[in-house]
């Protein structure tokens, strides 16, 4: 199959991998925004399409059987217009998106709220030291935070003057429970905000929140477009492609509701 792939996520690179070594065709498309991203097995094309337009033209033009979205649970702007130009293209799309915290054991104890600004609002009445795990391009959404001691981790450096009070740690995951606790104690950390994003790699700090007794504030992930098969696994994702690439339309009977 030629097959194109979002990417940017672990899940992405397992799945190009795995793509390959049965012998597909892959290309990997990466949207540009992180320095130095570990990069895929396969071709790699980097920075966007051009829009809904630009991605439909693409896909015609590069002849794909299947689109798989295997952007972040939060890369809501890319699915949406995979969405749109795989229906213009008449290609067919599979959302490969990991398990977000939902169903994680703490999951009841956590303060879920729609975005990052009820996120600060929340987290306002909760603690006074937090610890912002949200990421780099809505950080100044906290920057009304100028009077007061805030921890801040991010891959990426923020484009703009923080507040000299932060203190901002650039670094990228896996994150032990260790380490995680340590920071925690070592910044007198009282609230942890942080997304939905799910996996193994960030999650070792929800444990680490609850057994300091740090109360948690978590952002939902925006919903999935209707009529999109969402799997959860690469696995899951190879079984889909080969389904609805033969069925060659948009979201298999089968479907799995978003």
């Amino acid at each position: 199959m030629h097959v194109l792939v979002l990417g940017g996520t672990g899940e992405a690179r397992d799945l190009a991998a795995r793509l390959v070594e049965r012998g597909d065709s892959v290309v990997s498309s990466l949207a540009g925004r992180v320095s130095a991203p570990a990069l895929p097995v396969g071709e790699v094309r980097t920075g966007g399409f051009g829009g809904v337009e630009g991605l439909a033209d693409h896909l015609v033009d590069r002849r794909y059987d299947v689109v798989v979205d295997a952007t972040h649970p939060f890369a809501a702007q890319i699915t949406g217009n995979a969405v749109a130009a795989c229906a213009r293209a008449g290609v067919p799309l599979v959302r490969l998106q990991r398990p977000g915290w939902t169903r994680h054991p703490l999951a009841g104890e956590f303060t879920w709220v729609d975005d990052v600004e009820s996120a600060r609002v929340a987290a306002e009445g909760l603690g006074v030291r937090p610890f912002l795990t949200t990421g780099r391009q809505q950080l100044d959404t906290f920057a009304v935070w100028d009077d007061r001691y805030v921890l801040a981790r991010v891959v990426d450096p923020p484009d703009w003057d923080v507040p000299a009070s932060w203190e901002v740690l650039r670094a990228r995951g896996p994150y032990p429970y260790a380490a995680e606790r340590d920071l925690l104690e070592s910044r007198a950390v009282d609230v942890l905000l942080t997304k939905d994003s799910g996996g193994a790699l960030t999650e070792a700090k929800l444990g680490a929140a609850h057994d300091l007794g740090v109360p948690v504030v978590v952002v939902r992930r925006p919903p999935v477009p209707d009529g999109v098969r969402v799997v959860e696994t690469v696995g899951e994702a190879v079984r889909a492609m080969e389904v609805t690439g033969a069925r060659g339309a948009i979201g298999a009977v089968d479907a799995k509701p978003a």
